[in-house]
Parts: C-alpha cells; sequence; structure tokens
C-alpha cells in the first residue's frame, strides 16, 4: 500500500492495530466457547474480555517480542498475557496459530468486499445515470478501431453497466465464498478443541465454519476471491480505455473533466490528457498481478505449510486497496465526464455514409441480386468514399448495376440514421429491467 493509491477506510482493515483486535476477539469468543464446554473456568474468560477488550495494543511492543521468538501469534500472546494477566494461561487452548490467521484474514477480506461492493454501487449509479442521458445520442460503432455501424453512447455506457452488475454478482459470491472460520486446531482434527467452539466463534465474527480444514482454510475460497477482482480490474480497464480512445484529439467525443487550474504537461500547456483513466488502466495490471500468486497458493504441502503466508501479507492489503481506489476514481471519471455530442454526429458524417453500407448490400440481395454480386457493387462504390473521392449515396445512385435493383428513392431509406437505433429501447430494458 502507497498512500497516493489508498483510501482510508479500506487502509484501516489492514493496519496492525485492526488485525491484532480481531485476533483478541477470536482468541476471546473461543474462552467465552470454552468456558460455557467447562473446559477453562467462566471467571477467566469474563477477564479476558474485561482486561483486553478496550486495550490499544502496543505494536512496537508485540514487533519486539517477535523479534526474539520469530512467531507473530506467539509474539500477540504475549504481550496480551502482559495486560490480561494469570488468566491468560486459558488463551488459546487447543488452538493452533492457522486458526487465529486464517479467521482473521477472512474476516478482513470479508470487510474488504464490503467496501468494494459500495464502490460498484456507486460506478454503477454513475454509469446509469450517463447511460439514460444519452440513451439515444448517436455515435459510431467500431470494429478492430474503425468505424462500422451506428450505436449510441448509451449503449456503450449500458454494455459498462452490464458488465459491473455481473461483477458484482460475483464478488457477492466471492464474500460468501470466503467467509468462513477455522478453529480445528493443528492439522484440522479437533483433537484438542470442540468443534462447538469454532461454531461460536464463526457466528460471533459474522462467519460460517469450514467443513473441513487441514490447518488451514483451503486456498481454492482466497484463489477465486483475487481472481474475482482480477476481473474487476479487467473490466474498469476496458472501460478505462474506452474513454482514452473517445478522448483522442482526432475523435474527441468524450474527455475526462479538466478542473480548473489543472495541468495536462510540465511542457505544452494546451495538454488535456486522459490522465485518471490512464491511472485506472495501470492499477487494474496491478491488481491482476496478484491473481497469479493466490492461484499458487492453493497447493500446499499436505495438511499445511506457509509458503503461502507471505505472498498474503503483501497482495491481501495491496490488492483491496488498489481495487478500492480504482474503482472510485472510475466512478468519478464517469460522473464528471464530458460527453460531445456534436464531434460524434461529426465522426458518424466522416465517411460520407459508408456506415449505411449493410443497408444497401442486404437491400440489393432482397431485391434479387446475389449476395457475392451486391457485396462487390456496394465495396467498388464504397472504396472511393474513403480515398475521399464523392459521396456514397451519390455514387450508388449513378452506378447502373445498382439502379438495376434500387430507386433512388429506395437508396436514399437506407441511409436513415434512426433505422439503427430502433431497438435501444428493448436493449436498456434488458439491462435496467422494465423502469
Amino acid at each position: 500500500m502507497i498512500p497516493r493509491y489508498t483510501r482510508p477506510e479500506m487502509a484501516s482493515i489492514w493496519e496492525p492495530q485492526t488485525r491484532f483486535n480481531i485476533w483478541f476477539e477470536i482468541e476471546a469468543h473461543a474462552a467465552d466457547a470454552l468456558a460455557d464446554l467447562g473446559v477453562i473456568p467462566k471467571d477467566a474468560a469474563k477477564t479476558i474480555w474485561a482486561k483486553a477488550k478496550d486495550a490499544v495494543f502496543n505494536v512496537a511492543r508485540i514487533d519486539e517480542i517477535e523479534r526474539e521468538t520469530k512467531h507473530d501469534v506467539i509474539a500477540f500472546l504475549t504481550h496480551l498475557a502482559e495486560i490480561v494477566g494469570p488468566e491468560a494461561r486459558f488463551v488459546h487452548q487447543g488452538m493452533t496459530s492457522s486458526d487465529v490467521l486464517d479467521t482473521c484474514l477472512n474476516v478482513q477480506l470479508t470487510r474488504a468486499a464490503d467496501i468494494l461492493l459500495k464502490d460498484l454501487d456507486k460506478l454503477l449509479a454513475a454509469l446509469k445515470t450517463r447511460a439514460f442521458e444519452h440513451k439515444m445520442t448517436p455515435t459510431i460503432g467500431r470494429s478492430h478501431g474503425i468505424h462500422a455501424e451506428p450505436v449510441t453512447f448509451g449503449l456503450k455506457m449500458a454494455y459498462a453497466y452490464a458488465e459491473f452488475s455481473r461483477a458484482k454478482e460475483r464478488l457477492i459470491a466471492a464474500r460468501k465464498d470466503i467467509a468462513t472460520c477455522a478453529i480445528s486446531g493443528a492439522v484440522g482434527t479437533f483433537a484438542q478443541i470442540d468443534p462447538r467452539v469454532e461454531e461460536h466463534v464463526a457466528k460471533a465474527m459474522g462467519l460460517t465454519p469450514e467443513p473441513i480444514s487441514t490447518q488451514v482454510i483451503p486456498r481454492d475460497r482466497h484463489a477465486m476471491y483475487f481472481a474475482t477482482l482480477g476481473v474487476i480490474a479487467s473490466s474498469m480497464e476496458r472501460l478505462a480505455i474506452e474513454i482514452r480512445h473517445m478522448q483522442r484529439t482526432e475523435v474527441l467525443e468524450a474527455e475526462e473533466f479538466f478542473s480548473e487550474g489543472q495541468k495536462g504537461s510540465s511542457a505544452m500547456p494546451h495538454k488535456r490528457n486522459p490522465v485518471l483513466t490512464e491511472n485506472v488502466t495501470g492499477l487494474a495490471r496491478m491488481v491482476r498481478a496478484y491473481v497469479t500468486p493466490a492461484l499458487e497458493n492453493v497447493a500446499l504441502w499436505h495438511e499445511r505449510d506457509i509458503s503461502h503466508s507471505s505472498a498474503e501479507r503483501m497482495f491481501g492489503p495491496d490488492a483491496t486497496v488498489t481495487l478500492d481506489f480504482a474503482l472510485n476514481r472510475l466512478a468519478g471519471v464517469i460522473e464528471k465526464l464530458l460527453v460531445y455530442p456534436a464531434n460524434m454526429q461529426k465522426n458518424l458524417d466522416r465517411l460520407g455514409g459508408l456506415v449505411h453500407s449493410q443497408r444497401v448490400l442486404i437491400a440489393l440481395t432482397q431485391k434479387g441480386a446475389s449476395r457475392e454480386d451486391s457485396y462487390k457493387m456496394v465495396q467498388r462504390n464504397a472504396m472511393p468514399v474513403w480515398r475521399g473521392e464523392g459521396d456514397f449515396q451519390t455514387l450508388l445512385k449513378q452506378d447502373a448495376d445498382v439502379k438495376k435493383y434500387l430507386t433512388d428513392d429506395e437508396i436514399a431509406e437506407k441511409f436513415d440514421l434512426g433505422y439503427h437505433l430502433k431497438h435501444v429501447d428493448t436493449i436498456f430494458k434488458r439491462v435496467f429491467g422494465a423502469s
């Protein structure tokens, strides 16, 4: 995590103090369950809560102990004993470090998912607003970066809305999948701790018991979680690149908001660059980069090893913090995006009507010309227009072979822009519902 791309709410989830607070809650809830089962005295469980519930754990002290013990959970338990006193001997009974570490990590990932879901809602709201605002604003659709047929800018926003709706559904599923708890002891057999302790801790922490763990919660859950974040990042990059292309000087159909006093270049005062969507593109690459180590963490030795641990300590915070920042940046871009319908229309008209070529092709076949002959007739009139040698409709009306099948009025009718937009309402109802 670096401050430049970090928002406080998400960052707080990964702060050491938050982590130690969660560790304490896991240990204290386990003590409550052990007390209810008669394994430890009930007064001891109460004392643990009373003395440490509102404690501000001394991170520097824990780090100092860990430098000697070379074990983070033992360092924490030693510091906790300094706070709780003699009753601390009843803490962590029958548990292993992974019970604390894995359950804590899943609490953190669950909380992170909740923030990311709010981020997605913000982006979806912005996309929906702009989609309806420009529902019937015509613009050119492109394939291979080349003019194809007309669409609307509202449809471009609707494409993104549908994609991020799917992203939200995937993240909800990933959140559910990751929200598990393991308090099963060494190698996951519950030999030293009753399964009812796990059930109690899971309920208290808003999780569900892991059906079967080894000494760790299975990492396929984490792999799916971070893969989901990676897919979201790819969807963000897709939208960001669309905006970057539309902001190119030769296109200029849409543009990032440029604030008063903003500078685009240290050398060229005229510049207005798509810096925000370029930033989103770069951050998306980083989020995707964390997917591979998450996938590789699935394969651990036997009941456990800690080859996953170092990687997770890095990409757990970084992936969630980075995606949180990028989602909010992208939502802001969409909310303030400058849209230029006049430039869209100018670009639509740029090729002298070539965007209607398919309608002419179909009309010729319907009047009896073979598809091969129809294609040749349309293409030979289209190619001069590419070279700037005339207007497509005019050339078609002057082509004797075309005139064998189509009248001037029939040709002109094929150049109606509205024809391409007749099903926009249907598409919007599919994406946004009847409302």
